[in-house]
C-alpha cells in the first residue's frame, strides 16, 4: 500500500517517517501525477498561505479535488485540517473545502504559546493521545455529519473526521503517535478492498462530501 504527503511545505518529512515506521509505503507529492497508484493522502502542518500558493502554482488544486472524490481517506494535521476546511473563520477563501467545518487560524496565539496536552481519542484507542500544538488551529463550527473526536478541557474542538476524510488541529507525528497513521492505513485498506471497492466507486462524490 502507498499512502501520500502533500510534501509542498511544512513537516511532511516526519509524516513520511511515521508511515515507514507502520509499514506503509511514503509517496512525496508535489506533481498531479505522483497522486497516481497511492490510496490515501496526508496534508502536513507547514503555513496554510504558502501551501495555498504552491497548490495554485503546481495545478494540484483539481487534480487533488478528484482525488478526495474517490473516497480514498486524507488527514490534515494543523495547517492541513485548515487547508481541507470549508470555511476560514477570518475570511479567506477555503483552499479545499472537504471538511464542513469552521476553523480559526493560530487561535492560541503565536508560537512562543505552543503547548502540549494529553488527550481522549477514543476511535485510536483507550490510551491518551499525547498532542503537540504549535500555533495551532481550533475548530469553531462543525457541520452535522462530521463526527467531534477530541476536545481539549475546555471544551474546544482540536479532531474531527466526517466520511473519508480526518483532521487534528495538532501534530501526530511530531509527538511519536503513530496511531492516526495506522488509523489512515486502515481507511485506505477498506477502500482498496475489491469486495467493497467497485460500488464506493460508482458514487465517488457522495463519499466524498462534495457536490455531484
Amino acid at each position: 500500500m502507498k499512502i501520500g504527503v502533500l510534501a509542498l511545505q511544512g513537516d511532511f518529512a516526519e509524516h513520511v517517517a511515521m508511515l515507514r515506521e507502520i509499514g506503509v509505503e511514503p509517496v512525496e507529492v508535489r506533481l498531479p501525477g505522483h497522486l497516481e497508484g497511492i490510496s490515501g493522502l496526508i496534508f502536513p502542518g507547514g503555513e496554510s498561505t504558502t501551501m495555498r500558493r504552491l497548490i495554485d502554482r503546481w495545478a494540484l488544486r483539481d487534480p487533488l479535488l478528484e482525488f478526495a472524490r474517490t473516497g480514498a481517506p486524507l488527514f490534515g494535521t494543523c495547517a492541513g485540517m485548515i487547508v481541507l476546511s470549508r470555511e476560514i473563520a477570518d475570511g479567506d477563501e477555503p483552499i479545499l473545502p472537504l471538511l464542513d467545518v469552521t476553523v480559526r487560524r493560530n487561535a492560541f496565539g503565536r508560537q512562543l504559546d505552543s503547548f502540549e496536552s494529553e488527550l481522549s481519542v477514543p476511535i485510536v484507542g483507550d490510551q491518551p493521545v499525547h498532542a503537540v500544538f504549535i500555533r495551532a488551529p481550533i475548530i469553531e463550527r462543525v457541520g452535522p455529519g462530521v463526527d467531534v473526536l477530541a476536545k481539549l478541557d475546555d471544551g474546544r474542538i482540536v479532531a474531527v473526521r466526517e466520511r473519508n476524510v480526518l483532521a487534528t488541529a495538532f501534530h501526530p507525528e511530531l509527538a511519536g503517535e503513530p496511531r492516526f497513521h495506522r488509523l489512515i492505513a486502515t481507511m485506505a485498506a477498506e477502500h482498496d478492498d475489491p469486495g467493497e471497492g467497485a460500488g464506493r466507486r460508482h458514487h465517488p462524490t457522495r463519499r466524498a462530501g462534495l457536490p455531484r
